[in-house]
C-alpha cells in the first residue's frame, strides 16, 4: 500500500510540472519544495484565505451532520429518509453551486485586480492612455491562462518598473462614470473600500493612492458581482420549483419503492428543505465574490452564526414542537435565509448590487465557463448519488450507515477546499498582474501543504470515527456498519485533499474545460460498473 501511494504522490507532482510547462510557467520547483513549512509571506497569504474558508465550508456538512445526529434519535427509518432526501438536494444544489462559486471567485479576482492596474497607470499621469485602454462595452477577455487577452495596451515604463515579464497591462471595461472619475484623477470616489484591504493588489501600487483611499465608505460597480447574484437567484428558484413539485418521482429514482417506509418522512424532508434552496444559492453567489475579494473572514462570521441558529432551533422544532423529522428541515430552511439576508446586506455596502448597464453582464461568458463545469459536477456527483441510490435499496440499516459517513468524509474532505480557494484567488490575481513566478510558487506550496493536511485528516477521521461512531445512532448494527466503512472514509482523506487542490489551480488559470473534461470520464466509468453485475 505504501508502494502505491508513494508512485501516486511521484504522479500527481509531475502532472502539476507538465501543467505548469503547458502554461509557459518556471518549472523551477526546488525552492517551494524546500520550503513546506516556513511561514513566509506566501504561506501566510494562504493560510490567511484558506483557514476562514475551510472552516466556511465545512460548515454545511458540519450542520448536516449534526441534523443527522439529531435525527437518528428519531430512529433508523427517519435517519434514512433523511439520507435520501439530503442526498438527493446535495446533488442538485451541487449541480449548480460549484459552478456558479468557482467561476465567480475568479472573475471578480481577476476584474477587481485589472480595476486596480488601470487605477495604478492613471496615478501615474499617463490619464490619456489609461482612457483608451477601456475595453468597448460588450468585449469579453479571454480566458487569462491563455496569455492573450483581447485587449492589450502598452503600459508606461514608470508604470511596470517591477514586472519584467511583461510591459503589456491587461485592461477591462469599466463603466462610464469609473472612467470619468479616473480620468479626473478623482480615483477614491469609486476604490475607497478600505474593507477589502486583502483584495488582490499589485505590489507596486504607490504608497500615494493608499493614502488618497477613504475607509470603508465609496461602493463599486464589479459586473461579474452581478451576474453572479443574478444566475444565483434564478437557480435558486428554479431548483426549490423541481425539487418541491417533483419530490416523489425524484426519490423513486433514488430507490426509494412505493411501500417503503422511509418514501413518507424523506418527502416531507425534501420538500421543506428546498424551499432554502434559493437562498443556498444566493448565499453562496456571495460567497464567491468575498472570496474574489480575498475575504473570507466576513461570509465566515456569517456562516458560522448561521448554523449556530440551525444548531439552536433543532432540538425546539424536532423534540420540542414535536416536528419531527420536518423540524429539521424548517431549522435548516431559517438558518439558510438568515445568512443570505446578512451577507446581502454587507455586500450592499461594498458594490453596487445593479450594473450600470444590462450589457456590461457578462452573461455568456458565465454559461459558457459554466456550462463546462456543469459538466464536472454531474459527473462527480452521479457517483455520490449512485452509492446512496444503492445504499437505499438496501434497506434502512445500511443506508443510515451509510448517510453517516458520507457527512464524515464530506466534511472531512471539503477542509481542503480552503486551500483551494486560496490557491484560486492567488493564480487569478497573480495572471491578471502576470506575475508567473508567484504563481508557479502558490500552486506547488499550496499542493504541499494539501497533501500534509489529508494525511492528517486520515488519522483525526479514522480514530474519531471509530470512537464516536454511536453518537450518530444508538443502533448497535448502524454502529458496526460504520466501523466497516471507516478505512474507506479515512484512507482517501490524502487523494481528496490532492484533488481539491488541483481544481483550485484550474480555475484560478480559468482552465475551466480542461477540469471539467478531466473529470467526466470517472463518471462515466462509474455508471459502466454498475450496469455490470459482476462489479
Amino acid at each position: 500500500m505504501s508502494v502505491r501511494l508513494s508512485r501516486l504522490i511521484i504522479w500527481l507532482f509531475d502532472i502539476t510540472n507538465d501543467f505548469y510547462k503547458s502554461h509557459h510557467f518556471s518549472t523551477d520547483l526546488s525552492t517551494p519544495k524546500r520550503h513546506i513549512f516556513k511561514l513566509d509571506a506566501l504561506s501566510r497569504e494562504i493560510l490567511g484565505i484558506a483557514f476562514p474558508s475551510a472552516l466556511a465550508v465545512a460548515a454545511d456538512p458540519i450542520a448536516s451532520l449534526i441534523d443527522t445526529a439529531f435525527i437518528g434519535h428519531l430512529g433508523p427509518v427517519e435517519l434514512a429518509a433523511a439520507g435520501v432526501s439530503i442526498a438527493l438536494f446535495n446533488q442538485a444544489s451541487r449541480i449548480t453551486i460549484f459552478p456558479l462559486v468557482s467561476i465567480t471567485t475568479s472573475f471578480v479576482a481577476e476584474e477587481d485586480t485589472i480595476e486596480k492596474l488601470n487605477i495604478k497607470a492613471a496615478e501615474n499621469g499617463n490619464k490619456s492612455k489609461f482612457s483608451e485602454a477601456i475595453v468597448p462595452e460588450g468585449h469579453m477577455l479571454q480566458d487569462i491562462e491563455k496569455g492573450t487577452p483581447k485587449e492589450n495596451v502598452e503600459a508606461p515604463p514608470e508604470s511596470m518598473e517591477e514586472k519584467d515579464e511583461s510591459n503589456d497591462l491587461v485592461v477591462k471595461s469599466c463603466a462610464p462614470e469609473d472612467v470619468e472619475n479616473n480620468t479626473t484623477g478623482n480615483n477614491d470616489t469609486k476604490f475607497g473600500d478600505d474593507a477589502n484591504t486583502n483584495i488582490c493588489k499589485p505590489s507596486s501600487v504607490t504608497s500615494n493612492y493608499k493614502s488618497k483611499q477613504k475607509v470603508g465608505k465609496k461602493k463599486r460597480h464589479i459586473a461579474s458581482a452581478s451576474t453572479a447574484l443574478l444566475f444565483g437567484t434564478i437557480l435558486g428558484l428554479v431548483q426549490a420549483a423541481v425539487l418541491i413539485f417533483a419530490a416523489k418521482p425524484l426519490l423513486y429514482v433514488m430507490g426509494l419503492k412505493r411501500d417503503s417506509p422511509m418514501l413518507n418522512p424523506a418527502e416531507k424532508y425534501l420538500k421543506l428543505r428546498s424551499f432554502g434552496a434559493p437562498a443556498v444559492l444566493l448565499s453562496l453567489a456571495m460567497q464567491g465574490i468575498f472570496r474574489g475579494f480575498k475575504d473570507t473572514t466576513t461570509p465566515l462570521y456569517v456562516i458560522v452564526s448561521g448554523y449556530a441558529l440551525n444548531v439552536v432551533l433543532d432540538p425546539i422544532f424536532i423534540f420540542i414542537l414535536k416536528l419531527g423529522i420536518r423540524g429539521a428541515a424548517i431549522a435548516h430552511v431559517l438558518s439558510q435565509y438568515m445568512m443570505a439576508f446578512t451577507l446581502l446586506l454587507i455586500l450592499m455596502k461594498k458594490v453596487h448590487l445593479l450594473p450600470p448597464s444590462i450589457k456590461d453582464l457578462q452573461i455568456f461568458r458565465f454559461l459558457k465557463n459554466g456550462g463546462l463545469l456543469m459538466l464536472r459536477v454531474v459527473a462527480v456527483t452521479f457517483c455520490v448519488t449512485l452509492a446512496a441510490s444503492l445504499a437505499a435499496r438496501l434497506g434502512t440499516i445500511p443506508m443510515a450507515a451509510f448517510q453517516t459517513c458520507l457527512q464524515v468524509w464530506l466534511t472531512s474532505s471539503l477542509l481542503a477546499d480552503g486551500l483551494a480557494v486560496a490557491v484560486q484567488a492567488i493564480l487569478a490575481c497573480s495572471f491578471a498582474e502576470k506575475d508567473h513566478k508567484k504563481t508557479t510558487a502558490a500552486a506547488t506550496r499550496t499542493l504541499q501543504m494539501s497533501f500534509v493536511l489529508g494525511v492528517g485528516l486520515s488519522f483525526a477521521v479514522g480514530l474519531g470515527l471509530y470512537f464516536g461512531a454511536g453518537i450518530f445512532s444508538k443502533n448497535v448494527h448502524v454502529v458496526h456498519l460504520i466501523k466497516i466503512g471507516i478505512p474507506f472514509v479515512a484512507a482517501t482523506q490524502p487523494i481528496n485533499s490532492l484533488a481539491f487542490v488541483f481544481d483550485g489551480v484550474n480555475y484560478g488559470a480559468s482552465d475551466f474545460a480542461y477540469s471539467a473534461y478531466s473529470l467526466a470520464s470517472p463518471g462515466v466509468t462509474c455508471k459502466c460498473s454498475y450496469r455490470i453485475p459482476s462489479l
